[in-house]
């Protein structure tokens, strides 16, 4: 692989593991107000947070243009905080990729959430744990199974973005230039041999992760084996 290649890999590794921190930061506390509320807007929020999953991502990516863009709301704040534009930057693309990658995160951490039983909260609370230490010592452990989907899935799928990444991030070499992208120029300029050393890459690494997906799933409900 070219070095281009390589600092491609690097870009887009370091792009996963930024997006992933910051979506379990982002992640955890609205997973776990989905999973325990009550309110009659838990379906408006629930499908706010899913739309990424059936919005085309070059539709995403032309709206997060448009509001990170010099006339847009988020581009006018940036610019008087003196931050610069975020289009064509990493960290617009980093912006892009949480949004574009919020449910894969969100759903298996709410999915978890909710299959904690109420009684088990309420058992902690009579030993007078405070909603907090609530929610570390007893709801996060129980939930560790989804906490790995979530980590898995939210680095795989940013990993894997290219629409979104190349309508908000472009084609900048050793800045937004990822993976994804890089696959496409290969093709777009006949060097087959490069683009399939990267997509056997990624072959590779999808396979890696629904393996892990899949062992992570299994073990809670393994069955004890028998006498």
């Amino acid at each position: 692989m070219t070095a281009a290649d390589w600092t491609a890999i690097r870009l887009t590794a370091a792009l996963a593991g930024t997006t992933t921190l910051l979506l379990l930061l982002l992640g955890l506390p609205l997973a776990w107000w989905l999973a325990r509320t009550r309110s009659p807007l838990k379906p408006l929020w629930a499908a706010l947070v899913a739309m990424p999953i059936v919005l085309p991502p070059s539709v995403l990516g032309f709206y997060l243009l448009l509001l990170m863009g010099p006339q847009g709301p988020l581009g006018q704040l940036t610019q008087a905080l003196g931050l610069g534009r975020l289009p064509f930057s990493f960290g617009g693309l980093v912006l892009a990729s949480m949004i574009y990658s919020l449910p894969f995160v969100v759903q298996p951490l709410q999915q978890a959430f909710e299959a904690i039983a109420e009684n088990t909260l309420e058992a902690a609370a009579t030993l007078r744990a405070g909603p907090l230490d609530r929610f570390f010592t007893v709801a996060l452990p129980l939930a560790r199974p989804g906490l790995l989907t979530a980590c898995v899935l939210g680095f795989a799928h940013t990993v894997g973005e290219f629409g979104v990444v190349l309508m908000v991030g472009g084609n900048i070499p050793g800045q937004t230039r990822v993976l994804s992208v890089a696959i496409y120029d290969h093709v777009e300029a006949v060097e087959y041999a490069d683009a399939h050393r990267l997509s056997a890459f990624m072959l590779l690494f999808a396979f890696t992760v629904l393996v892990t997906l899949y062992l992570v799933n299994r073990a809670p409900h393994a069955a004890p084996p028998p006498p």
